[in-house]
């Protein structure tokens, strides 16, 4: 049963689409011709029949209400059944689910949210702000709720946690199911059959249906979303992240960077040339590398005062065992909360999280079976550093820095964190990626003056800013970078991830500490400035990938193998898997141990 609920929960949209070409096809011929008549009438000559229909509808409410009315609706306005008939079955499901949710906030407290189903749908965080606005408005909350995406269910869930008068919201839900059910079922039976019947469909009668119930819906959850200040906010945030090219899918940025690329494999007569830009990380770095072992392999004489002190924890192991992995590993290096936990495998900051707690240890570990690395957490400035060095040459050169910030908004003491995040004009291209990672927090209210990081993983994707960091650069840090790098045999292309003290610091070349190196599919992130244009970005990552197709074909004729396209297509069909790449090294590499020694000093930052 659970797992059916965890699937159901990821799954509703193929529900409600089943839902709905369900009912098309029940009320379409012939079985149309039983129901074609208003409620009462239906009950009388086909009772089994109008029975059914009832059920259907008011059990489809339960996965839908929305679609479900709309598509009762769309049946409606072609006479398909009557609109009492309708507006009794999806009513009835309404107030029979707002009754349930109620009861198992009634009985199971905070416990409900747990249920995959219910949990799935809402966060902890929608329950707090439901309970504000109980007792800010009592009963108008719940005629309100109906009108406002996204509070109703957890008020009614709150409603029951809070333990208020069982009767009293009974019939503060009749009132409002009575209030809204005509409304949503009216629409679509009103002005559906023009729409279905007019010559754009040609009298087909599911094009008619389909395009008629979208549409409705679309409009529906756009005009709820226009009637709150979060919803107008949010709708505005989407609008500028089409405009706004950084924030752009990366399917849709990288098609011209993916034609580049296929030109690149033309010139260079063989397609994965790029995967022998660094013979000590497999395939380069392309894709499914590990980070312990690339730490590892930094672990040299140049680069260990600079390395940050990690294990690695194994996926198979028990929750218990990992806890006592982390712990043994803290102990041993005399560290405290925070600590950073990530997957070894992993791309893009994707499950990267600074654990404060023993509370959040357990739940980030305890959230599957993947390899992690717990890693010491450094404080500081964060930067990205980008270095290449051609084979041929005696050093290597530093090809970009990207000066990373975490957003803050500032209180003004009488609005909460969610609210500054809407109110912002950067962060509300973001908001909901700012809202997950704040959630525990959403509706506090900061001290007018008062600054609150929003944001704490340098990932641009996660919502830090990016700026180009060229004004960092110097001949020092240059040959410190270089200094590293060189003692990485068989390293010459990729991005370092970097914690410094301070910028002064980092351009004297002195007491940073390095969180992690990216291999040849390392972006140079200072592309993502606000001061570049999507030229200026272009330019720079074809130069990029000039440059790692350039030293892979300069490796390749010295020797090295580029991975073989047949292996690089198992490799990405494992990565997307979610399995460990399969790879065959090009070139000796570290062992893999279960734990990592400790070889560097504590940190000094």
């Amino acid at each position: 049963m659970t797992a059916f609920l965890k699937m159901l929960g990821k799954r509703r949209w193929l529900i409600v689409v089943g839902v709905c070409l369900l009912l098309a096809a029940f009320f379409h011929e012939p079985l149309g011709r039983m129901v074609r008549t208003d409620y009462l009438a239906g009950l009388g000559e086909t009772g089994f029949s109008a029975g059914a229909i009832f059920f259907i509808l008011a059990a489809s409410t339960l996965v839908s209400e929305d679609l479900t009315c709309l598509t009762a609706g769309t049946l409606v306005s072609q006479g398909r059944m009557g609109f009492p008939l309708a507006v009794a079955a999806c009513g009835f499901g309404i107030f029979f689910g707002d009754i349930l949710l109620f009861l198992a906030g009634r009985f199971f407290g905070r416990k409900a949210l747990r249920i995959k189903f219910i949990g799935g749908m809402f966060s902890a965080g929608s329950v707090r702000a439901a309970a504000s606005w109980l007792e800010k408005y009592g009963m108008a909350a719940v005629l309100l709720s109906r009108f406002t995406p996204g509070l109703r269910l957890p008020l009614y869930l709150t409603a029951g946690i809070l333990q208020t008068d069982f009767l009293k919201f009974t019939l503060y839900f009749l009132l409002a199911t009575a209030l809204w059910t005509p409304v949503i079922v009216g629409v679509p039976a009103f002005f559906g059959r023009e729409i279905m019947e007019s010559k754009l469909f040609g009298g087909n009668f599911w094009l008619g249906f389909v395009v008629v119930v979208a549409g409705f819906y679309l409009l529906l959850r756009l005009a709820l979303k226009l009637t709150t200040h979060k919803g107008r906010r949010l709708l505005l945030g989407r609008i500028k992240r089409i405009y706004k090219w950084e924030f752009w899918s990366l399917r849709v940025f990288y098609f011209p960077i993916v034609i580049y690329i296929l030109g690149l494999m033309v010139k260079h007569r063989h397609p994965t040339v790029f995967t022998s830009a660094n013979p000590a990380i497999p395939a380069g770095g392309f894709v499914g590398e590990r980070k312990r072992q690339i730490l590892q392999g930094l672990e040299t004489e140049a680069a260990r005062p600079f390395l940050l002190r990690f294990a690695f924890i194994d996926g198979a192991l028990s929750l218990p065992q990992k806890i006592t992995e982390v712990r043994d590993f803290m102990n041993e290096n005399d560290l405290r909360f925070p600590i950073a936990v990530k997957p070894d495998v992993g791309e893009r900051g994707a499950d990267v999280f600074l654990i404060r707690s023993d509370e959040e240890l357990e739940k980030v570990l305890g959230g599957g079976r993947r390899d992690l690395i717990v890693q010491e957490f450094a404080a500081g400035e964060e930067v990205s550093v980008f270095y290449y060095r051609r084979p041929d040459r005696p050093a290597g050169r530093i090809f970009s820095i990207t000066e990373k910030r975490f957003p803050e908004v500032t209180g003004d003491g009488r609005s909460t964190l969610e609210e500054l995040i809407l109110n912002d004009s950067r962060a509300i291209c973001l908001a909901e990626k700012y809202f997950d990672r704040n959630r525990e927090r959403l509706f506090e209210v900061p001290e007018k003056g008062e600054k609150v990081s929003i944001i704490d993983i340098g990932t641009h994707s996660r919502g830090a800013i990016f700026l180009d960091g060229g004004h960092l650069k110097t001949d020092a840090l240059e040959e410190k970078i270089d200094e590293i790098c060189r003692g990485f045999e068989g390293f010459y292309f990729g991005r370092f991830d970097i914690r410094t003290a301070s910028h002064e610091d980092f351009r004297r070349g002195a007491n940073f500490k390095i969180i992690e190196l990216n291999g040849v599919t390392s972006e140079a992130t200072n592309i993502y400035d606000p001061r570049h244009t999507l030229f200026d970005a272009y330019r720079i990552l074809f130069r990029q990938w000039r440059i790692a197709f350039e030293i892979g074909a300069e490796n390749r004729r010295r020797g090295v193998a580029p991975v073989p396209v047949r292996q690089m297509i198992k490799m990405i069909r494992s990565h997307l898997g979610g399995e460990p790449a399969k790879i065959n090294s090009a070139a000796p590499f570290p062992p893999n141990p279960l734990k990592s020694e400790i070889r560097n000093p504590k940190s000094e930052i």
